[in-house]
């Protein structure tokens, strides 16, 4: 059973630019809390990925959370903002199972910075006394890095291309994994991320010509000259250069 869930839009780890925002999300605020328990999660298990700069400058960004924050704005040396175009993301979904709690987590949570600021972002849209239970959930996990809040357990899952859809029901999962998208499992996160981008299966060997050809018609589609709407077009295209060095770096 689905119990809370939110989305973290953001670019990828190796693009030069860093913008977080925020996608769809259902946190309910009534008791037990079950959205306030899931951005606990997230802000326990991405807290270390801080480095000595950020560590220092969250507390100030939590003080600001309390009384909601002004987007745009720069936070942690990411740009905050609403617009999620040309944005990857990454779901995180809190699960009532037979055996209990269960905080499905994305992968990209490996890419921790901006999954931390997603659950303070997420906090701060919320109305004035559900932002205070929520932003004190996060401030305890923050007190216990790497620790979930008791009766809960990670599960730690990726996602194939495609837009999260809320009104399905979720996906059953394959066994000692966390759902059949999981068909990326043990494939490098860069290489899995520029065969994303490119749009190239799980179950493909791309070769060094199917790389340029894919690049070259991504790019010509994502011009303005070609039709595509200029907001984003810049980033599209920097995305897709950067995916096709990841995979002709690898030969």
């Amino acid at each position: 059973m689905l119990l809370a869930e939110f989305t973290v839009r953001h670019t990828r780890r190796h693009m030069p630019t860093r913008r977080v925002a925020l996608g769809d999300r259902v946190l309910p605020t009534g008791h037990p809390g079950y959205g306030p328990l899931l951005l606990a999660c997230v802000a326990a298990t991405t807290v270390d990925g801080l480095d000595e700069a950020q560590a220092e400058a969250l507390p100030a960004l939590l003080r600001d959370a309390r009384a909601g924050l002004a987007i745009p704005r720069r936070g942690l040396r990411f740009r905050l903002q609403v617009d999620t175009e040309g944005l990857a993301y990454s779901r995180h979904r809190l699960l009532g199972e037979v055996g209990g709690l269960v905080a499905e987590l994305d992968v990209h949570g490996h890419h921790p910075v901006p999954q931390l600021l997603g659950a303070v972002m997420a906090a701060a849209s919320m109305a004035s006394y559900p932002r205070r239970l929520a932003l004190r959930a996060i401030e305890s996990a923050l007190e216990r890095p790497g620790v979930l809040p008791e009766g809960i357990t990670a599960r730690w899952v990726t996602h194939v291309q495609q837009p999260p859809d809320f009104t399905a029901r979720p996906a059953a999962a394959a066994p000692g994994k966390g759902r059949a998208a999981d068909l990326w499992w043990g494939v490098p996160a860069e290489r899995r991320w520029a065969m994303e981008v490119l749009g190239f299966g799980p179950d493909t060997a791309p070769q060094r010509e199917d790389v340029l050809r894919r690049f070259r018609r991504l790019v010509r589609l994502a011009h303005p000259d070609h039709g595509a709407a200029h907001g984003g077009a810049a980033e599209r295209i920097v995305e897709l250069g950067e995916a096709r060095r990841v995979l002709l770096h690898e030969r």
